[in-house]
């Protein structure tokens, strides 16, 4: 169980990361205007949630990292994936169930030159939300659960092992042992 626990809590925070990621290049949102446009515009995910993609990013860069570090890193690491996933849910479930005006504004300000908040207000008919926002909640939760995983069971992971020690006493082994030879050849 100790050795799956670390694998449990890298790959939900990877996964999650890695959908997070995905969802970003997606459609999201799609706008309806007033002004009798027949086509509507796509939002997609990085449009809408600015943070989404450096989020996710972060994420997987922290899955990636707890596969070496030490145990006081691995808790800080385990409260970095936790509240990363907690805004990627928050952020994403927001514009799934509200779907704001504030996330199509940059969409809709760049097809129709027109900015402002009334302005928009009354270009825009209807947004309808697709799935990407729904998944990245969902993905949002997995790094979370993954970094409480992590808090929860990090004190039971093995070390990283030696070659990732910064300390000079564990690197003395077989090259103190040559050093020793070699020098004892030289005299």
């Amino acid at each position: 169980m100790i050795a799956r626990a670390r694998m449990i809590g890298v790959l939900a925070i990877l996964l999650g990361g890695a959908a997070g990621i995905v969802g970003s290049t997606q459609t999201w949102l799609e706008v309806t205007l007033r002004s009798g446009a027949t086509e509507t515009l796509s939002v997609p995910g990085a449009s809408a949630l600015p943070l989404l993609a450096p989020l996710s990013l972060a994420a997987l860069a922290l899955g990636l990292a707890l596969t070496v570090v030490g145990r006081v890193l691995r808790y800080v690491f385990g409260l970095l994936a936790t509240l990363i996933g907690g805004v990627l849910m928050v952020g994403a479930a927001r514009i799934a169930l509200e779907r704001p005006l504030d996330a199509v504004a940059a969409v809709v300000t760049k097809a129709t030159g027109l900015s402002g908040v009334d302005a928009i207000a009354d270009l825009v008919s209807s947004i309808t939300a697709t799935g990407w926002p729904y998944a990245v909640a969902v993905a949002g939760l997995v790094v979370a659960l993954g970094g409480l995983w992590t808090l929860a069971t990090a004190h039971r992971w093995r070390s990283g092992g030696r070659r990732f020690e910064r300390d000079g006493a564990h690197t003395g082994g077989a090259s103190a042992g040559h050093s020793a030879a070699a020098s004892s050849r030289d005299k």
